[in-house]
């Protein structure tokens, strides 16, 4: 997989600032959704946009289904020794729509509203593109609020159509509708920290009747990102000892802090509209944007190659950006090609990105009775008699139901019970599960040597029905927690539920 971490990928990172290189990763926030394959203006999901992030206008009425106007994020920073006040830098960024309408000329010179335009044998479209908006608020006091109110004009501009011989067939026609945006900050103490509160709010004066008025007046794929000075910021996401408390605290409205920047620095913050890791990072493999999220470059690279002549010109008609993917596509040669192929990496060496599996709830405790750390011990590998693993032969010593794994000192198999502490995944599913007690259905191992425990939750009213489907949870063994095979709900409860 080739993409920004959790995000999507918009290209290399290569020799950058620290900000430019924030910017990069935002712009894969920014981006996200903004055109799909096959980046077609005539594709029915590319008729129904736009991206995450949308700030509505606080007017639109409720047939425009506009999105809520507000956003706002909480994070934390300590102060450091410096003669400079603690302050911030903070950057929101966000698309604004401008329509594109393509006018055929009349020959009593006047010109009419088309769905497209051909000029020499080249296709022009009407549609909607975006323009990238940023506002920089540069060392925003941490002494107390504030509340600033920020304008971004609207627009027209014409662009002339020409046949080959210069004579006029039409013109295009840009237009973008006035925004308004407010931003307010908030600080307060929070056991010896101090708590940032950034919200941002789309103060479009107007009303909006219908969808269309509604998206032309909105803040699209809004994100902050957030440069300190004379402070640094505290991960929400693995706080340091004596931060969980005031991490916790840290409620979020549709916008989520990470660190970003370079790994170990705590000197920037980006507040996306998705949840990200710390230090999200951009794989090095991705050539470019292709608005998919956590794409498969290969295979959508692969696909864009598939499409006829008549399919590429359409979508270099519908946008500009469409145009980059598509030429970048056909220009790939068959080693760049490769190169989106993905690596091999050793299943059992430490991950060689911590952004990746960032411990989302707080680790098991090494020192547990019972409880051994096997972070980095080997996983047991299954006995297969010599046969290679392709070998139906293999399967013979492979038995889920009866297998078992050593947790802690503990043999855990089918029908043992385990408290679950998700640390490895990024699915947020999986973190729901933290500190849910299951029943082990199977241990099973997987062709690299890896050990995975299959699971049902022991208060889901459904896993008698998920057991017989055949549908389970599926957990490596560190992120399991062994449990005495009698009821481990507490007294009440079990009284509660089989009263005598």
């Amino acid at each position: 997989m080739s993409s920004v971490d959790s995000v999507g990928s918009v290209g290399s990172v290569g020799s950058v600032s620290p900000i430019d290189h924030v910017r990069t990763i935002a712009d894969a926030v920014l981006y996200e959704g903004y055109l799909l394959y096959p980046y077609r203006a005539s594709s029915h999901k590319n008729q129904s946009r736009w991206q995450f992030g949308v700030l509505g206008p606080p007017a639109a009425s409720p047939a425009s289904f506009g999105e809520e106007p507000g956003m706002a994020m909480r994070c934390l920073l300590t102060a450091t020794p410096s003669d400079t006040p603690a302050a911030v830098t903070i950057h929101l960024r966000f698309l604004q729509l401008q329509v594109r309408e393509v006018r055929r000329r009349n020959e009593d010179g006047t010109d009419t509203p088309v769905d497209s335009l051909t000029v020499s044998g080249v296709s022009v479209l009407s549609w909607d593109e975006a323009v990238e908006q940023e506002i920089v608020l540069p060392s925003v006091s941490l002494a107390g609020p504030t509340d600033t109110l920020h304008h971004i004009p609207g627009s027209e501009e014409i662009e002339p159509l020409t046949d080959a011989e210069g004579a006029p067939v039409g013109r295009i026609v840009r237009r973008r509708e006035p925004l308004a945006a407010r931003i307010r900050t908030r600080t307060d103490l929070d056991d010896g920290f101090l708590r940032l509160t950034v919200s941002v709010d789309n103060e479009h004066a107007g009303t909006a009747a219908d969808k269309d008025a509604a998206i032309r007046v909105s803040l699209i794929g809004s994100h902050l990102i957030l440069q300190a000075h004379g402070a640094d910021f505290v991960s929400l996401l693995d706080p340091p000892e004596g931060a969980e408390g005031a991490a916790g605290r840290c409620r979020q409205r549709r916008c989520w802090p990470v660190l970003a920047g370079a790994k170990g620095t705590t000197d920037t913050v980006l507040g996306a509209p998705i949840i990200l890791y710390d230090h999200p990072e951009i794989s090095e493999q991705s050539p470019g944007a292709l608005f998919d999220s956590t794409e498969i470059d290969e295979i959508l690279t692969l696909r864009v190659m598939t499409m006829t002549e008549e399919e590429k010109a359409e979508a270099r008609a519908t946008d500009p950006r469409a145009r980059e993917i598509i030429d970048r596509c056909d220009q790939m040669s068959a080693a760049d090609l490769q190169q989106l192929h993905g690596l091999l990496r050793d299943p059992h060496a430490p991950s060689p990105s911590p952004s990746l599996s960032p411990p989302m709830t707080a680790p098991l405790p090494s020192a547990a009775p019972g409880y051994a750390d096997l972070r980095d011990a080997e996983p047991p590998a299954f006995d297969t008699g010599g046969a290679p693993w392709w070998d139906p032969a293999a399967d013979a010593s492979v038995r889920p139901e009866s297998d078992a794994v050593v947790i802690g000192g503990v043999s855990v198999s089918k029908g043992s019970l385990v408290r679950v502490h998700p640390s490895r995944r990024a699915d947020a599913q999986d973190i729901f599960f933290a500190g849910q007690v299951a029943r082990v259905t199977a241990v099973l191992s997987d062709v690299d040597g890896g050990t995975h425990v299959a699971l049902v939750l022991v208060d889901d009213p459904a896993s008698d029905m998920h057991d017989w489907y055949g549908r389970y949870f599926y957990f490596a063994p560190d992120e399991l927690e062994p449990l005495p095979v009698e009821d481990p709900r507490p007294p009440e409860q079990h009284r509660e539920e089989n009263p005598s």
